[in-house]
């Protein structure tokens, strides 16, 4: 004690007892006014007259299985900006803080704090006339490894049944789907990597089964993330059917991936819900090639394979004759092809954005390589964080929708002619997207899952 205040470091663990908390690690921060609290679920409710509100706590960063359930009274409700700039309206609660026997009053506003490094933050105002900060020291009053975290919340806590969720893919090694099992194993759930190829089905009117090679039955999972790489297409979509059938939740069904597959097919659907694309056409004849060409307003035009997959079977002609050559070769072939206008003001950029259930959680813009060739299609390049227009927003979302997919990538291109949708991508890399704007996009799509299956209710 110095001049009767409280020595503390810039972070220290606290406790809460009037909310059943019995540790916490929060950060000293001076230079914030206010202290807030992570929460989530909540919600306001009148207790014997007077204004109270209900709210979930997870209070180890890194731990979605511990979780306290709390209440208290509302004393505010207030206006608050956060350290990123952004303006949110908090409820206010007071209770008593605890830095080992010492003790006092503070104030506390309620946000989800899930992206930030500390789960409660402790402003100035819970400070003045109290403590003195030694911003070079952590942990005065004690430090708690995850050993005493257990012991600590061993009778305190309630402990949520983690999901256990199935990812369906190809390859274990890949960014995306490292970083998916690695945020839901974060989130509290177990998450295991089948290989589509070693899942093998029992189709039975009584006992429908599906199996994993060696003989594991896998019909006792609560839900999988399929993503199927193109040349697994139709057996990763009628696995993933019998994963539905068998009432296991998919975050996206079969139907959805296998339309958003089908490129004429999927342009159909998107013309038909009002989503704008470049104009395209499609001819099964090889006669009919002059007047396919004319259709999307002549040279230079892009050809597309409908059995392509995104950057393959794409070829850029640039003058006339060359698509008249291009096209009869594919149809030599009796391969489907889609003749598509091109974009050149787009210049070599396109957008990203990536929806969860039904919002854009992330944007990034996308630019080739000086020389590299782009023909309405990312093919490489760099990438950078992008504020899309609101109309590019609806876009997004409008076309998600008309695939019927939860979560998907889709590619807009600005065009003279307004933004123009070019594809829908159901199995999205996250890589590129994380780097570029920084977001925990894997995350999102474990909480998507919890959202769609009340996770948030359910108590062991």
């Amino acid at each position: 004690m110095i001049n009767d205040k409280l020595v503390v470091g810039s972070e220290e663990w606290v406790k809460l007892p009037k909310l059943n908390i019995p540790a916490i690690k929060v950060r000293v921060d001076s230079g914030a006014k206010t202290s807030s609290l992570h929460a989530v679920n909540i919600h306001p409710f009148i207790k014997e007259g007077e204004h109270w509100v209900r709210f979930d706590v997870y209070p180890l960063q890194g731990n979605g299985r511990t979780l306290i359930h709390c209440e208290a009274e509302i004393i505010d409700k207030r206006i608050v900006k956060s350290s990123s700039g952004t303006r949110e309206n908090r409820y206010v609660i007071k209770t008593f803080l605890y830095f080992g026997e010492h003790s006092w009053e503070i104030e506390l506003t309620l946000t989800n704090r899930d992206s930030m490094g500390y789960r409660m933050l402790l402003g100035r105002e819970a400070m003045i006339g109290r403590i003195l900060v030694d911003p070079e020291s952590s942990f005065l009053h004690g430090d708690l490894d995850e050993f005493k975290q257990k012991e600590v919340y061993r009778e305190k806590h309630q402990e949520k049944q983690g999901l256990k969720i199935g990812l369906l893919a190809s390859n274990p090694d890949l960014y995306s789907n490292k970083r998916i099992i690695e945020a839901g194993e974060r989130l509290g759930h177990e998450v295991m990597f089948f290989n589509i190829r070693h899942c093998y089905m029992k189709l039975d009117a009584k006992n429908p089964e599906i199996h994993y090679r060696g003989g594991k039955i896998l019909n006792d999972l609560d839900a999988v993330i399929p993503r199927i790489r193109p040349s697994m297409t139709f057996y990763g979509c009628a696995l993933t059917r019998q994963f539905e059938a068998l009432k296991i939740f998919s975050l996206n069904s079969a139907a959805a991936i296998s339309q958003s597959r089908d490129k004429l097919f999927s342009l159909q659907l998107l013309l038909n819900n009002g989503v704008d694309i470049p104009t395209t056409g499609f001819a099964n004849s090889p006669l009919d090639t002059n007047d396919l060409i004319k259709m999307v307003g002549g040279s230079p035009l892009i050809v597309k394979l409908l059995e392509g997959t995104q950057g393959k079977g794409v070829v850029l002609a640039e003058t006339k004759k060359a698509a008249e050559s291009v096209i009869n070769a594919f149809k030599s072939l009796n391969a489907n092809i889609l003749v598509q206008e091109f974009i050149k003001e787009a210049n070599g950029k396109d957008i990203r954005c990536f929806v969860i259930d039904g919002k854009v959680v992330a944007a990034m813009q996308r630019e080739a390589l000086p020389g590299e060739f782009r023909a309405n299609i990312h093919l490489g390049g760099t990438a950078s964080i992008i504020k899309i227009t609101p109309e590019e927003k609806k876009i997004a979302i409008k076309a998600t929708k008309a695939m019927g997919l939860k979560v998907a990538g889709v590619d807009i291109i600005r065009s003279s002619k307004g933004p123009l949708l070019l594809e829908v991508n159901s199995s999205p890399g996250l890589e590129g997207i994380e780097a570029a704007t920084e977001k925990d996009i894997a995350s999102l799509m474990i909480k998507a899952i919890e959202r769609n299956l009340n996770w948030d209710n359910k108590i062991r």
